[in-house]
């Protein structure tokens, strides 16, 4: 007699589970039950859809051939039956049963199995405020939530909207309503926009790159309630610290896992979700899960972490489908990777930022490298900005943060297969990447970033970042920032500081006998590059080694405060 496996969840996960199992074993008995109207939809693509890049819902239920992933699809192609409308609403761990309702006839019934999947998904966050369920407060995470959307970005009057939540979700939105015409106001509680994937100092990029395409930038602020016009409608967000206009919200301060079913049956549950071994076998041996409603491990810690991702989701699937084919295969876990483009502009993280990996008590080093994506002479250059962050005694890869118009995602996926190895910046620098002109400078920006940490390793490379560089000024410390560019560079753009000495690179070793032997002296560029070389030639003129340190990242890196011609 076939085997039963019934899979909850219709979404990523579960259908992935359920096609690599047929694949490997065609007599299993499969069953997927889903609560929603739509499976296998790509809900990554839900803000493209806002924006108008996906010209149709339907674009996101389809093959790429365009043939529609619906339940005729699943029965014939992938040869499983799928039930959707259909809700699991408990689970007898003992009888091995699923108890599920049709929500079409309302009729229950019990669904046997010999193993079963967990694939649940998330819910997004919705706190309990005043107004939350007022016609024009939306959430973005089915088809349902996007076709919602999009009907009221047609239909609204004022067109001022307020994105709640300065995270991936909320970010990708905001193109779209800049598009549709509205004035864009992001609320974020956090200081800086990005604040689960950035350090502060590479999110001031992000954040002058928002107002400069007009978004209206609330950080440090807490939403309160919406209010209504009188008639069941949204008129306004009211904040911590105003009070917005708008007739349409969008709600986007994170998800939670969907982990009702595996609490009721008793499964082991964790802070971020179902508790899996790397089998993604739950505490029953019997029931699986993955995707969303399931704990990850991170790969540098060790420790769970929640990751809900769509790439994620569909590794789980295929571990899952070939361990329920009676395979041994596993998942290491996940590196914390993530991606998005907010109007131009790329921004990524893998691992751990530089304030994570100080949380979880490492010793850092770090390097910021920023530059043009491709060789100065190649026109189609764009600038990236990298922060490549380091263990201090080991040199082990931690993490990585890259952003800017320019290619981040290859430096970006370099860094995580180093990482996920767990690599050194060593290896990192010996990456054996491609190279052309026009795809990337002769030497990468990324393996400039790890020969960055390895001089500073080494104690070749003495730096301060430009936090520590603020601080200084800030604080009146009597020390010289010595400016090395041309005196070209210098008239179009500034530091607006007193202690700023200019000695071009080139003149430097004729004139060092200028600069007071006393005090601390801190050469700057614009990228770094030229302040790094200024402090190897002040200390090749006797100048003290503890009195000489370069500007990390230079004047490109600097979120501060700057003069500009014109």
């Amino acid at each position: 007699m076939a085997k039963k496996t019934v899979v909850i969840g219709g979404v990523a996960c579960g259908p992935k589970a359920a096609a690599r199992l047929r694949r490997l074993d065609p007599d299993r008995e499969i069953t997927l039950v889903e609560r929603g109207e739509e499976i296998s939809y790509g809900a990554c693509g839900l803000p493209f859809y806002l924006e108008g890049q996906v010209a149709d819902l339907a674009e996101l239920v389809s093959t790429p051939v365009g043939v529609p992933r619906d339940v005729n699809f699943f029965r014939a192609v992938k040869g499983f039956d799928v039930r959707i409308r259909t809700e699991a609403v408990s689970l007898d761990r003992a009888a091995k049963t699923v108890r599920v309702k049709d929500h079409g006839s309302g009729r229950e019934e019990d669904i046997p199995y010999d193993t079963l999947v967990l694939a649940t998904g998330s819910r997004p966050v919705r706190p309990a405020l005043p107004g939350i369920d007022l016609d024009g407060v939306h959430c973005l995470k089915t088809m349902a939530d996007g076709s919602a959307i999009k009907a009221a970005m047609e239909g609204a009057s004022s067109r001022r909207a307020v994105i709640v939540g300065a995270g991936l979700i909320g970010l990708e939105c905001v193109e779209a309503l800049l598009k549709g015409g509205f004035e864009v106001h992001v609320v974020e509680k956090l200081g800086y926009p990005l604040p689960a994937l950035l350090d502060e100092e590479m999110a001031v990029p992000l954040k002058k790159h928002l107002e400069a395409k007009g978004v209206r930038l609330h950080f440090g602020d807490g939403l309160v309630r919406f209010e209504d016009d009188g008639n069941g409608r949204l008129a306004r967000v009211v904040t911590e610290k105003t009070s917005l206009e708008a007739d349409l919200a969008i709600l986007a301060i994170g998800f939670r896992p969907n982990v009702d079913l595996a609490v009721n049956a008793g499964l082991a549950v964790g802070r971020f979700g179902i508790k899996v071994d790397s089998f993604l076998r739950t505490s029953d041996p019997s029931i699986f899960a993955g995707g969303d409603c399931v704990e990850n491990r991170h790969l540098v810690t060790g420790r769970p972490l929640y990751a809900a991702l769509g790439s994620t989701a569909n590794k789980h699937g295929r571990v899952i489908g070939e361990n329920l084919a009676g395979w041994k295969s596993t998942f290491p876990g996940v590196s914390g990777t993530g991606i998005c483009r907010v109007l131009g502009f790329n921004v990524g993280r893998t691992g751990l930022s530089e304030r994570e990996a100080r949380a979880e008590g490492y010793e850092v080093v770090t390097a910021l490298n920023p530059g043009g994506d491709k060789p100065h002479y190649i026109r189609e250059k764009k600038a990236i900005h990298i922060k490549l962050v380091a263990e201090a005694y080991s040199g082990r890869v931690l993490g990585a943060q890259i952003l800017g118009p320019g290619d981040a995602l290859s430096r970006l996926d370099t860094v995580a297969a180093v990482l996920t190895m767990g690599g050194t910046v060593a290896d990192l620098a010996n990456v054996d990447m491609a190279y052309a002109p026009p795809f990337s400078p002769a030497v990468d920006n990324i393996i400039v970033a790890a020969n960055i940490v390895q001089n500073k390793m080494a104690g070749v490379a003495r730096a301060y970042s430009p936090a520590e560089v603020k601080g200084k000024v800030t604080s009146g410390e009597d020390f010289v920032l010595l400016d090395v560019r041309t005196p070209k560079e210098v008239e179009a753009l500034r530091l607006p500081y007193e202690n700023v000495v200019h000695i071009p690179l080139g003149k430097l070793r004729e004139r060092a006998g200028e600069l007071p032997e006393g005090k601390e002296i801190v050469p700057f560029c614009l990228v770094s590059l030229r302040g790094y070389e200024a402090s190897r030639i002040l200390l090749e003129k006797g100048f003290d080694p503890a009195r000489v340190r370069f500007m990390d990242g230079g004047l490109l890196a600097w979120p501060y405060e700057k003069v500009s011609k014109g």
